[in-house]
Order: C-alpha cells, then sequence, then structure tokens
C-alpha cells in the first residue's frame, strides 16, 4: 500500500476543489519553473531550479533528463538521491485526484538509481538505493534497493542485491 494521506470531499469532484487544496499562485509558479526545467540542457541549473524554487530535494550528480515532469502542485514532497537518473519525459507525481477524495504523499528515490524513460512514479512510494526501473513502467509500490523492475504494474524482474 502507498503512504499517501487522504482528504475526502462532500461535493463534485476532488479537482474541483483545487483551489482549496493548492494555492492558485504556487501552481502558476512551480508551472513556469518546470516549464523551463524541462527544456533547460544544464543539469547543474535544472537541478538549482528545482532546490530553489520548487524546494524539491535533489542530490549531488542527480540528472533529470529533458522533459521530465516533477509534480506541478506539491513538488516539496519529491527527494531524489544522489547520483540518480531520472529518465526522458518521466512524470514523478505526489498528489492524485479522485472523485470523492484527493491524495498527497510523499516520493522518495534513493541513491544510485535508474528510472527509463516514460516511466509514470505514483505518489506515496519509496524506490530504494541501486534500483533500476525499466522505460515506460507505472511505480504504483515501493521498490526495494537493488532490484530490477518493469511494466504495467511494475513487477520484479532482477535482484541485483548480491
Amino acid at each position: 500500500m502507498r503512504r499517501t494521506e487522504r482528504y475526502p470531499v462532500k461535493t463534485g469532484n476532488s479537482l474541483w476543489h483545487i483551489y482549496k487544496t493548492v494555492p492558485f499562485w504556487k501552481v502558476v509558479k512551480n508551472f513556469t519553473v518546470i516549464q523551463m526545467a524541462r527544456y533547460t540542457p544544464f543539469l547543474p541549473m535544472k537541478n538549482w531550479m528545482y532546490r530553489t524554487f520548487l524546494r524539491m530535494k535533489v542530490g549531488e550528480k542527480t540528472a533529470f533528463a529533458l522533459m521530465v515532469m516533477p509534480d506541478i502542485m506539491f513538488p516539496e514532497k519529491i527527494m531524489v538521491g544522489k547520483n540518480s537518473v531520472i529518465g526522458y519525459n518521466t512524470t514523478i507525481l505526489a498528489h492524485e485526484y479522485l472523485i470523492t477524495e484527493y491524495r498527497l504523499g510523499v516520493v522518495s528515490i534513493g541513491d544510485h538509481v535508474m528510472i527509463g524513460a516514460n516511466t509514470t512514479i505514483l505518489p506515496g512510494v519509496h524506490i530504494g538505493d541501486h534500483a533500476v526501473v525499466a522505460a515506460g513502467s507505472v511505480v504504483h509500490k515501493d521498490v526495494e534497493a537493488g532490484t530490477v523492475v518493469g511494466g504495467n504494474p511494475i513487477q520484479v524482474l532482477a535482484d541485483n542485491k548480491g
């Protein structure tokens, strides 16, 4: 089970309550920073933007490839360790808006982790150190350190712990 906090809503679907859950100007600022960072080819600058303007925790030498999309509403709930690679066009979500509730959860990605291109990481998951996530995967649960996972939903493909 993912570690998310649940917030029920009484009227309409939860997305109709968006600006009761996150300030409008925060979303505007985050959108602007994320769009600039998505196209920035300079990795140190991209990490600086994420740390400074979005309050993400990003380790040294971590590389966010072109077009990575961190959570636009709650990027401060994303933590990525050192020397990790987040592949092209990956989406990292820290929120889910559903019909009767919305959920928030911290996403924690360890050190020396490889996330393949076009992966979606859902809120409330932890990806352990030295893990590998195959391209095109949907990470809906925790990934143990040193394992290789892939698919939709993810399945363990190999264990590199030894």
